[in-house]
């Protein structure tokens, strides 16, 4: 018998297929907020004319604009977010960008509604052990328009890097989640393919990590299996061809059908948990965590797990064959890295990323039990 619990979570709604800078505008009519701050990619903005045109949308209601997140969203950067939207007594934060920068304005909400000013307070609403201290729930709300498909818009948690531990860590409130995302395949064509296409593994890493969990349930499965089919369609079609904006759509709604499993309360398993630690301690690019992570912990799962891998196989219109196969081809025919040699990390480093990682939230709720570093071990010579 299924047993759980699904929480819906303090998002609006989602608006498709509409360029952004109009859906950005009927957002603030319908939010009644009239002082827009930016975060935006510092590319878009300086490469780009998208962000001017955002801006000439909002006019006066446009009051700043942030461009400096670096990937990991490091606490430094996120002060300064805060510090600027502060002075620029703003009443809405709207990101245009990647996870870093949508993972920086949630921690910005928080910042302001607990008067976070220096990077060691942001001790103080850092989430430990998975339960978030007590807060003030943020007033100041964000919107996204993400231009990477890792998904964290639909999610209430923002990562943030401590570089004095180099520790992913977790700040979370349940408004912490933006009120609106919109998702517009045009503004993803200024994305470089290898980003693209790496987050786009990333949210496939959503949708298998809760389709093979101990503890999947019917409502996620249907999110999870749909979402992974789209973007087992989806992605090689962008590889074929960059222009082709009905693929990049396919696949941002199959990013959003990704986080089904998250937001309904699904664990992640060992590849999001190993993840954390090869982003935050070796600079390995979000989505590359993924590529080179999942088929492994797909390999040391099956034993515990393969009537649910097959649920993999079907869905990425390969039954019969083996889930971990099937991803590890399938990531290969992108182009993207498939071994931690080709990120940089050596088994030199696989003791204290295995120890790390035991502290991560996934990492003890993976389906096949993990009982210490020695089986984080196993899996990292898997991906060697």
């Amino acid at each position: 018998m299924h047993r759980g619990r699904v929480v819906f979570g303090a998002m609006d709604e989602v608006v498709f297929g509409q360029p952004a800078a109009a859906a950005i505008v009927a957002q603030m009519d319908r939010l009644e907020a009239a002082r827009a701050f930016l975060m935006v990619s510092g590319t878009l903005n300086r490469q780009t004319d998208e962000i001017e045109k955002i801006r000439a949308a909002l006019g006066s209601h446009c009051v700043a604009t942030f461009d400096a997140m670096p990937q990991h969203t490091p606490r430094e950067a996120v002060i300064a977010a805060t510090e600027q939207a502060r002075a620029a007594n703003a009443d809405l934060i709207v990101t245009v960008g990647g996870g870093s920068i949508t993972d920086g304005a949630k921690a910005v909400q928080l910042c302001l509604a607990n008067d976070v000013r220096s990077v060691e307070t942001i001790d103080s609403i850092r989430a430990v052990k998975g339960s978030a201290p007590a807060m003030r729930p943020p007033s100041v709300r964000q919107i996204s328009v993400p231009t990477t498909i890792a998904g964290g818009e639909f999610s209430a948690i923002a990562g943030v890097t401590n570089q004095r531990s180099k520790v992913k860590e977790a700040l979370r409130h349940d408004l912490a989640m933006p009120r609106a995302v919109i998702l517009d395949a045009a503004l993803t064509m200024h994305t470089p393919e290898w980003l693209f296409l790496s987050t786009g593994i990333r949210a496939v890493d959503h949708c298998v990590e809760g389709i093979c969990s101990r503890e999947a349930h019917p409502y996620a499965d249907a999110q999870a299996l749909h979402g992974l089919a789209m973007l087992a369609g989806g992605l090689p079609r962008v590889k074929a061809d960059p222009r082709d904006l009905d693929a990049r759509m396919d696949c941002m709604i199959g990013t959003w059908l990704s986080t089904g499993p998250l937001t309904a309360g699904v664990p992640m398993g060992a590849s999001h948990g190993i993840g954390y630690v090869l982003g935050a301690g070796y600079g390995v690019p979000h989505g590359y965590t993924s590529c080179v992570m999942l088929p492994a912990v797909m390999r040391w799962n099956r034993p515990d797990n393969g009537d649910r891998q097959a649920l993999v196989a079907v869905a990425m219109g390969q039954p019969g064959a083996d889930a971990a196969d099937v991803l590890d081809r399938f990531i290969r025919d992108l182009g993207m890295p498939r071994s931690l040699r080709e990120v940089n990390v050596d088994a030199e480093h696989f003791d204290a990323i295995a120890q790390q990682a035991m502290a991560t939230p996934w990492v003890p709720r993976n389906p096949r039990r993990i009982d210490g570093p020695n089986a984080v071990r196993e899996i990292l010579l898997l991906a060697a």
